[in-house]
């Protein structure tokens, strides 16, 4: 059994999503830790703080690294953070030179905010697909509608009859906005935090900033004019982001249910949830499990605004909550996108 439904041995066949998984595992974040001590190392070098040799070692032992986890377990505990540990396992198979050169002018937060940056990226990139598949997958559905009427409902009384495309552009049009909203967002929810032991970049002194826009192209992040060690609001914007995401969904969702009422009947679903004690009933699982995900999200995002409050150059405590918050958040949405598409693949507009 496991804390987090999103990986339980069987509620994550209704709540998991395998694809956006793979960004929150062991593997993929000290892959992207090692990358961010690879581009480091070789932005320095470019810069010529460090020697080629040097930087150059440092890339072929990050390619061959294995870690022991159980070994980084014990030291996160004591640590608070994983790299003291990451890096006391890399050192021993570096010459000095290279070891004292590995994660030179850096501290843990800059990897481990680097590292949560790439992934949530391509999280992003993820969702981002899948809300084109949904748009296009609801158009189609209005040019096969065509002209056909549904009964609008306000206040959840019957008004009148309205053309069902008009239902489908206010599912439809959310997830468009969407779209856009992250291309405008994501230079601060995908920035390069960077900043050195007190977020100042002081250790690198004047090729600061260079060696910090050569990491930030390396990795594929925006670069950012100081460390961002403490202003996350482009994180909690991304957090917002995915609850936005999973709320245009769960509209869907809800307007779904409601519509397949067997009182209402203006849609079709096929292989509906069965039930152990009704054989007649086909329960509309997915268009529930959207508004669950809208929810758990609206209320998980609450959370990330507690996070803003890092006090001084560091937090511990608010950093950590970000840690918490936002894999959940971006499983909540993935989940979401995958349930909606199988949703919109076994509805149809019934024939009233």
């Amino acid at each position: 059994m496991t804390a987090s439904v999103f990986e339980h041995p069987f509620l994550a066949g209704l709540l998991g999503d395998e694809e956006m998984a793979s960004y929150f595992t062991a593997a993929a974040d000290i892959e992207a830790l090692l990358a961010f001590e690879t581009a480091l190392a070789e932005a320095e070098a470019a810069e010529g703080i460090i020697s080629e040799g040097a930087a150059a070692a440092i890339r072929e032992v990050a390619g061959q690294f294995a870690p022991d986890l159980a070994d980084l377990s014990a030291g996160t505990a004591g640590d608070g953070v994983v790299m003291p540990g990451l890096l006391r396992q890399i050192r021993p198979s570096l010459d000095p030179e290279a070891a004292k050169a590995l994660h030179n002018g850096a501290t843990s937060q800059d990897a481990i905010d680097a590292s949560m940056a790439m992934r949530l990226m391509g999280v992003s990139l993820v969702l981002d697909r899948r809300l084109a598949q949904l748009g296009d997958r609801l158009a189609q559905w209005g040019i096969e509608a065509g002209d056909a009427e549904v009964m609008a409902h306000t206040r959840m009384q019957a008004a009148r009859p309205t053309q069902f495309q008009r239902k489908l552009s206010s599912w439809a049009d959310p997830l468009v906005r969407c779209r856009l909203r992250l291309e405008q967002i994501a230079p601060r929810a995908f920035a390069l935090r960077f900043g050195g032991a007190v977020g100042d970049r002081a250790e690198l002194g004047e090729q600061a900033d260079a060696v910090a826009d050569r990491v930030a192209a390396s990795l594929g992040l925006f670069a950012a004019p100081g460390s961002l060690h403490t202003e996350r609001d482009g994180i909690a914007e991304f957090g917002h982001w995915l609850s936005l995401v999973t709320g245009a969904l769960g509209k869907l969702g809800q307007d779904v249910a409601l519509a397949l009422q067997s009182e209402v009947g203006e849609l079709r679903l096929e292989g509906g949830g069965t039930s152990s004690a009704m054989a007649h009933k086909q329960n509309p699982v997915g268009a529930e499990m959207l508004v669950t995900l809208a929810r758990f999200n609206a209320t998980l995002v609450s959370g990330l605004h507690h996070s803003l409050v890092h006090e001084n150059e560091r937090s511990g405590a608010a950093w950590t909550l970000e840690w918490m918050l936002l894999p959940q958040m971006a499983m909540a949405a993935g989940a979401a996108t995958r349930i909606a598409e199988e949703l919109l693949g076994n509805l149809s507009l019934a024939e009233i």
